[in-house]
């Protein structure tokens, strides 16, 4: 069959050419590439917007936000199985100072923990969404919401990990004489155990088998030597740490507390590196290879380079009239550069408590961007978990905590 401009739509006559006759066949298939090319010019735009987007979105680590609806659900109880009423509050609720920076509670959702209050606090859209109480004794040092909605948490006599619905999923006791204040999850099966004791133990425990996969036998190193010596140090096992964590690279970073140093070791517990400081209760390795250290007795914390030098520090005493803070605990770095530093306000006798700031955030250039107070609501801050950071918790080396 043959076609011609007389014979068939103005369109296709275009394509066949107005004089010539063309079999059918190839004008149709002539249609076909050119409608081909058209759609493809026209919607190449969206789709390399639409590509563009899911590079971007795979590219960005996402945040534990997407799990907290699962706290507030129909099925959560208001106090679990496991559940114990704390202590009233020992301290006396001051004036909130005037004019804090940032946003109070509302400024980050949160984890949030405290030593000498037995309530763990979950914090979400400027309010408290959630509680877990366990009692009296022994006190929180360390907890972790993992991406798939449990809590993993030190309690000091205990290590566990809980479901949203206040169910214990798992469980491991200290031995006697010995303390856990530390832990950290490697994937979502492994958990780290930083154990005091005599001696002190560094474990990588199976949590489905209940294997200790790592072991091992920790030697206390010579202490600080610009420390005043304390014979009674060595027999201190609730001094010797609050703080160890497995780095990207696979080593082990100890801030041994009573003895005043941080000290790396590899996979075989050799160590690779070593910081003095007086009294480090936490110490994160950073993306850039430098190492963030708290320093409870000097009120500070401080960014080392890996040959000791110190590249950035901020001491409470440099905060703003109007901005109390005493002692100062453990320490997150934000993916945005700004440095966090949790306190539980000082001694019970020193005042702080009840008056001075639990939490604030400080830009590399030292600006106070956010001071939280609000002891009505919580209490004394040791750790906290930023809920709208990037990163996945169980993956070491991904949140700056």
């Amino acid at each position: 069959m043959l076609l011609n401009r007389s014979a068939a739509s103005p369109a296709i006559g275009v394509l066949c050419g107005s004089k010539k006759q063309f079999p059918i066949s190839i004008c149709l298939a002539r249609t076909t590439v050119l409608l081909a090319f058209l759609t493809w010019t026209l919607m190449s735009p969206l789709v390399a917007a639409e590509t563009d987007s899911l590079l971007a979105a795979k590219s960005t680590p996402a945040t534990l936000i997407s799990v907290l609806d699962r706290f507030t659900g129909a099925d959560v109880p208001a106090i679990g199985p496991g559940e114990s009423e704390v202590p009233p509050p020992y301290w006396t609720i001051g004036p909130v100072p005037a004019d804090l920076p940032g946003k109070g509670l509302a400024q980050h959702p949160m984890l949030y923990i405290g030593e000498r209050c037995n309530k763990m606090f979950l914090v979400n859209g400027g309010k408290v969404v959630w509680t877990y109480s366990t009692g009296k004794g022994g006190e929180f040092d360390d907890a972790w919401l993992l991406s798939n909605g449990n809590i993993l948490f030190s309690r000091m006599g205990y290590a566990e990990e809980i479901t949203p619905q206040k169910k214990v999923v798992w469980h491991r006791a200290a031995p006697k004489n010995s303390e856990i204040h530390s832990v950290q999850p490697i994937g979502l099966d492994k958990v780290l155990i930083l154990q005091n004791g005599l001696p002190p133990r560094l474990m990588i425990v199976n949590k489905q088998t209940g294997t200790a996969e790592v072991d091992h036998e920790l030697t206390p190193p010579r202490p600080n030597p610009g420390l005043p010596p304390n014979p009674k140090v060595a027999l201190d096992s609730h001094g010797q740490f609050r703080r160890g964590r497995i780095t990207a690279g696979g080593t082990y970073l100890i801030s041994w507390m009573s003895l005043g140093k941080v000290i790396e070791y590899d996979q075989d517990f050799k160590e690779i590196w070593s910081c003095n400081a007086s009294r480090p209760w936490a110490a994160v390795r950073l993306r850039n290879g430098n190492t963030l250290i708290t320093d409870e007795k000097e009120q500070l914390t401080r960014e080392v380079n890996p040959k000791g030098e110190t590249v950035w520090e901020f001491k409470l005493p440099e905060l703003p009239p109007g901005t109390p803070m005493i002692g100062s605990q453990s320490c997150v770095r934000l993916a945005n550069g700004n440095t966090v530093i949790c306190s539980v306000g000082g001694s019970r006798s020193g005042g702080g408590a009840g008056k001075a700031c639990q939490i604030i955030e400080v830009t590399p250039d030292k600006k106070v961007v956010w001071a939280l107070c609000d002891w009505k609501t919580l209490g004394p801050c040791t750790a906290v978990q930023l809920l709208d950071e990037p990163g996945v918790p169980e993956n070491p080396g991904e949140l700056g905590r």
